[in-house]
């Protein structure tokens, strides 16, 4: 078929940011969902040149998955669209395989059609189970119904922004190639903040924050990180479910990319020994309308006592947590005090070892960072389990902000923690707390006991976001 005969949607960047932002406008003014859902289904129907849907969700481990529909068959079947749990890991069993998604129409993004193909738009699906009941395996549904009640109840909005951290290797799939390889090479080996304009680090950046730009995310700076290879390109505070979504975004973005200049995107939180690993920092607050429950310009560090409450309660369950913002084996590489690692569980306005730190702001810009969390973390079950803790918590009954504990060495002590921890009983119930342990159990089984000093094959092969589904069934 020749380019002629097809007439596909390619839209400029320049309007691709206005639409995009226009529909994160609206799910932010929490328009009614039929409205919203009215308006993209005219929207699909009449515009004839789009060609699909790609539905996204995620697992339990906070993996992004595809499907894409047909549109005019999305539009004929939009509410009875199912796909296959058990072939998910920590989904359903095969028994009870059929799982089902519902179309989250305001969760909407218009693709720039030169990174992600013409004639395609993506939007975000809840998971259901068979009698169309909320899937409990489905974190980003559990986030936005507590956020909703959170709302509704309160008034409150919880408000992040994320500083996603990533590496840039040489090579389509050097991670599946790890493998073999047992090594990464780096694209650039220039300084923190400095490449030249020509460099390939530069170029993957300058091209991969258009493409945010260009989706709504409304970007603030980006530049090399202190590792070698390693970015981070920062963007505007929003509201945690659209924040969630957009972790997932960045990611999904950067891969894309990089691909397409034959190198790799790296989330894995410390693929390289003796750099500084990838980290998520992800600063939070609370608003009630304009005001920032968060700030106290007569408070300690500038927070309020509702602030300081939240942060006691995170820190006093850190350790139960602590497998939620460090989900693999490769994690706890990262939690090494040589390499500014936030391993200390306390709060601090200068010391990068703390878990929270609490940075210099004002009224509209108070907020706490929360720094030990990794950026193969589950986003929205990472974010549901740090507001409902910072919220609903117990509190301690000692001071935990100076504290000299610090975070597991290793993902074994975390999963004991996790199973046993009565919190996250509360906060996912035992079925899932169970399934999650098991998953994370797994991998720790097939990697060494002891981590050691360098970098091992299998803690790459077998990380959640390696998807090498070959070398899994061989198991």
């Amino acid at each position: 078929m020749t380019a002629t005969l097809r007439d596909f949607l390619e839209i400029p960047y320049d309007q691709l940011e206005e639409f995009n932002l226009a529909a994160k406008a609206q799910r932010l003014a929490r328009v009614p969902a039929d409205q919203i859902q009215e308006e993209r289904m005219r929207y699909l129907n009449d515009e004839k040149r789009i060609k699909a849907v790609t539905v996204c969700f995620t697992d339990l481990e906070g993996r992004l998955h595809m499907l894409d529909y047909d549109k005019k068959f999305l539009l004929g079947s939009a509410d009875n669209l199912t796909f296959d749990g058990s072939s998910i890991r920590g989904f359903s069993a095969i028994a009870e395989s059929d799982l089902r998604l519902a179309i989250d129409w305001a969760a909407f993004y218009w693709l720039p059609a030169d990174v992600f193909g013409p004639g395609k738009v993506l939007v975000f699906g809840d998971v259901l189970e068979r009698d169309g009941s909320p899937y409990g395996g489905d974190m980003r549904a559990q986030l936005k119904a507590y956020t909703r009640r959170l709302y509704e109840q309160h008034g409150y909005t919880v408000n992040l922004a994320n500083e996603i951290e990533g590496f840039l290797f040489k090579g389509r799939y050097a991670e599946q190639a790890y493998r073999d390889t047992g090594a990464f090479e780096f694209v650039s080996t220039t300084g923190y903040y400095h490449s030249l304009p020509s460099d390939p680090l530069r170029h993957f950046i300058d091209t991969a924050a258009e493409v945010q730009r260009a989706m709504g995310f409304a970007n603030e700076k980006d530049h090399p990180e202190v590792a070698p290879s390693q970015f981070e390109m920062n963007y505007s505070y929003c509201e945690a479910n659209v924040a969630a979504d957009q972790i997932l975004l960045y990611k999904l973005i950067c891969r894309q990319v990089a691909s397409r200049l034959d190198m790799t995107a790296s989330f894995l939180p410390k693929p390289v020994t003796g750099v500084n690993g990838n980290g998520m920092h992800t600063n939070m607050s609370i608003s009630q309308g304009d005001t920032n429950l968060f700030h106290d310009a007569a408070g300690q560090d500038g927070l309020s006592d509702f602030a300081w409450s939240f942060v006691d309660r995170i820190l006093n369950s850190g350790l139960d947590l602590c497998l939620l913002l460090n989900a693999s084996v490769n994690a706890y590489r990262r939690l090494d005090p040589h390499y500014e690692a936030p391993n200390q569980i306390k709060a601090s306005p200068i010391d990068r070892s703390s878990m929270i730190r609490i940075p210099y702001a004002n009224r509209r810009t108070a907020r706490i960072e929360v720094r030990s969390i990794a950026p193969d973390a589950h986003p929205h079950m990472a974010v549901y389990g740090l507001v409902r803790t910072g919220l609903e918590g117990p509190l301690p009954t000692t001071d935990v902000r100076q504290s000299e504990t610090t975070l597991p060495d290793n993902i074994y002590d975390a999963i004991a923690t996790f199973r046993g921890s009565a919190l996250v009983g509360e906060l996912f119930g035992d079925d899932i707390r169970g399934k999650l342990a098991d998953l994370k159990e797994t991998v720790a089984d097939r990697c060494p006991r002891r981590l050691g000093t360098l970098i091992k094959r299998a803690e790459i092969q077998f990380h959640h976001e390696v998807t090498n589904q070959y070398l899994w069934s061989r198991f």
